[in-house]
């Protein structure tokens, strides 16, 4: 199945993850770690109060809620600043799609990819299904969306653990890219 056709058929936890995971991915680019999100990632849980969400989406905004510096911080930025305040399943599938589009675009742009080339087609052929020609640093976060969406599909609220496993491992593959690329430009 498709990433797009796994976020339309996602219910509002596997949205709400779905978008979590693609910015605690990039939250490095925001001068997040690997904390910065746990509360957020809290909020999802199954015993968790309905306005946890809410809550700690404007602490974690107040938090990092700073300048927008280049592209892939910009969209990044964008992923935050976006995420709906009540969970919602149209807001959030909204959000789910947007997140994993910047997401993708964010990883393109690490991979050396021209920011100001039009980005549509290369990351909306993936995410439909239409993975050739794709570099190996956009194919696995491509792969950490899928996944992560088909966990939450199949395990529910007991798949969020290894969502955020997916999800931190993506973090570190991007710590490792902007490492890379800071010594290459630098």
């Amino acid at each position: 199945m498709s990433l797009v056709e796994l976020i339309a058929q996602a219910d509002e936890r596997g949205l709400s993850v779905s978008g979590l995971a693609c910015l605690d991915r990039c939250v490095p680019l925001l001068g997040g770690d690997d904390e910065t999100l746990r509360p957020l990632w809290a909020s999802l849980a199954e015993d968790a109060a309905a306005d946890d969400w809410t809550q700690r989406l404007e602490q974690t905004r107040g938090k990092l809620d700073g300048a927008a510096d280049g592209d892939a911080v910009a969209l990044a930025h964008r992923m935050l600043t976006t995420a709906p305040a009540e969970r919602s399943a149209p807001a959030l599938r909204e959000w789910a799609h947007a997140c994993s589009v910047a997401a993708l675009r964010i990883h393109r742009i690490l991979d050396g990819a021209d920011p100001a080339e039009d980005a549509t087609d290369t990351v909306d052929a993936p995410r439909e299904g239409r993975t050739e020609g794709m570099s190996p640093l956009v194919a696995a976060e491509l792969r950490r969306q899928i996944t992560v969406l088909e966990v939450l599909a199949g395990h529910g609220p007991a798949g969020l653990r290894r969502a955020l496993e997916v999800s931190t491992e993506g973090r570190r593959v991007l710590v490792a890219a902007l490492s890379r690329r800071s010594r290459r430009d630098g």
